[in-house]
């Protein structure tokens, strides 16, 4: 499997991707934004967390106008599967690949910490190695991780199976970390090939860091 993985300034979770991804056995390649094409022999291609172009004016904002967003376009138009992690879920809902936008943190403060998450669908291929009610701990890093939808997408959202992780405590239960409407931590595209999340599995892969639990979650790919 060969996974592609994209790089702005400001990106700063690459190589723990690259790291990830290659522990599973895929081969990597990194692509910096300023390329006009992506590998043919893509068969994920993986926006990586970090703070592409320092989050001005907003996280993902300028990243969208970067010379590589145009054949990502193209690639996930075709079905290619794309993973957007943190800033990348946010580059992504910029994009206008995924519904919905990321904006500041409820609380104003940035959050770093391991997360109890809780899969809602696992019918796509990101989470086909769980099953729904599963809980994952997945540490999360971010200070504009508060997903907002409006109403009526919302309702989308849950008659199409988009929601794939909620935030919750151990056991569960709702517990909210960043204001993100109906708790969501992640969602695909409608059809199951573009998917974001905020938490970050690729910081998940070894017990000794804490968790891992992040290695079922890419395993799926």
């Amino acid at each position: 499997m060969k996974v592609t993985i994209l790089q702005f300034p400001g990106t700063n979770c690459e190589y723990d991707t690259q790291h990830a991804f290659e522990s599973l056995g895929a081969t990597t390649e990194i692509v910096w934004h300023k390329s006009e094409t992506i590998p043919a022999d893509t068969d994920l291609l993986v926006v990586a967390g970090g703070f592409s172009y320092g989050d001005y004016l907003r996280s993902g904002a300028i990243a969208k106008f970067s010379p590589v967003m145009k054949a990502v376009k193209t690639y996930a138009n075709d079905g290619g599967k794309v993973l957007g992690i943190c800033n990348g879920f946010q580059v992504l809902t910029e994009a206008g690949l995924l519904p919905g936008a990321l904006k500041r943190n409820d609380g104003l403060h940035f959050i770093s910490k391991h997360h109890s998450l809780k899969v809602e669908n696992s019918d796509n291929i990101f989470l086909e190695k769980l099953s729904k009610g599963d809980l994952v701990n997945i540490p999360i890093a971010h200070h504009d991780g508060n997903y907002f939808i409006d109403e009526a997408g919302l309702v989308e959202l849950e008659a199409n199976n988009q929601i794939l992780l909620r935030y919750t405590d151990s056991q569960g239960n709702i517990q909210n970390p960043n204001g993100s409407v109906d708790s969501i931590a992640g969602i695909c595209n409608k059809e199951k090939n573009v998917f974001g999340l905020m938490p970050h599995p690729e910081r998940a892969m070894e017990s000794i860091l804490g968790s891992d639990d992040g290695v079922k979650m890419l395993e799926g790919f």
